[in-house]
């Protein structure tokens, strides 16, 4: 059966689109350069034969993917006038994180993916241990950033960022929804659960994002409630138009290999919901979200640009 054509947007919402993608488009660019500049410097390829693992690990972080996490990271460290030097140590480390994510899920023991960001996968460009080194050791840098006293003079605020990224990357974020992604084929989950996988899987990092700009801003964690209803918010937004994309997107565009979830018969937003319902579902999320940013003003509109950017996107 043909996907369900997406519902027509009204002139207000195209508006909207229309001037999120303004406000979008040149801070992901900056952001993007600014976080290649840093990786580029990071990992500056040594003369021994640690050669081919740095390569691999450029090949895998630099020059590609949305960078959206770090956005998300100086966009709330901006709400509280944190230093953007700081603030993007913090972005680079969620995306160290991010990526050798990538570089494991890619690997045939799990989503055994040819294509990355348009790009051949570091187990095809390389081999299997070069990826999983190149993966552990972008994992390890994301750490050694934020323990770095240039990322923030406080130490207990340097031990907070790398506490909540621990716990957000490990078995209670992460990497347990991953678990729970890989057993998915075995399984016939309901929408309840389907919901708590992507929560973990991709919603738990997303949350690290808004919870470390509040730890740089020195928020107490009592006065982190509405930046954490909206990373809620905008993670599953941005999870099923993720199962969209895989849906109905084309590789072209999305830089990977698409159907995926229905070839392997895991149960998604969309194979529960129907395309249309989870389009509408991702849009009243987004809807949630500037709901959470009203006690802030035009300082969060980078904010709202992003919510609204996880349901437009096509890629």
């Amino acid at each position: 059966m043909d996907n369900p054509p997406a519902p027509c947007r009204s002139t207000v919402s195209d508006a909207l689109v229309g001037e999120a993608l303004d406000t979008l488009s040149p801070a992901l660019a900056e952001t993007g350069a600014e976080i290649d500049r840093l990786l580029n410097e990071l990992l500056a390829v040594p003369a021994d034969s640690r050669d081919r693992l740095y390569e691999a690990m450029r090949h895998a972080a630099i020059g590609g993917g949305k960078r959206l996490r770090p956005l998300l990271v100086l966009a709330t460290c901006d709400l509280f006038h944190v230093d953007r030097r700081r603030a993007l140590r913090v972005g680079l480390a969620v995306e160290c994180v991010h990526v050798y994510s990538l570089i494991h899920d890619d690997m045939p023991c799990m989503d055994d993916d040819d294509l990355r960001r348009g790009r051949p996968t570091v187990h095809k460009a390389w081999d299997e241990a070069t990826a999983i080194l190149a993966g552990d050791s972008l994992h390890a840098l994301a750490f050694e950033v934020l323990a770095d006293e240039a990322t923030h003079e406080d130490p207990f605020v340097r031990a907070e960022l790398v506490a909540e990224l621990a716990r957000a990357a490990g078995p209670s974020g992460m990497a347990g929804g991953q678990m729970m992604d890989l057993r998915a084929e075995e399984m016939a989950l309901d929408l309840a659960a389907v919901t708590r996988l992507q929560q973990l899987k991709t919603g738990a990092l997303i949350g690290f994002c808004l919870e470390a700009g509040a730890i740089m801003g020195r928020v107490p964690p009592e006065g982190r409630t509405p930046l954490r209803g909206y990373a809620r918010d905008v993670g599953l937004a941005f999870q099923i138009a993720d199962d969209l994309l895989d849906a109905e997107g084309e590789e072209s565009k999305t830089g990977k290999r698409v159907g995926k979830d229905r070839t392997a018969g895991k149960e998604t937003f969309v194979s529960l919901l129907g395309s249309e319902r989870a389009r509408q579902q991702a849009e009243a999320l987004v809807e949630q979200a500037a709901v959470h940013l009203q006690a802030f003003g035009a300082e969060a509109d980078l904010l709202r640009a992003i919510a609204r950017f996880a349901v437009e996107r096509d890629h």
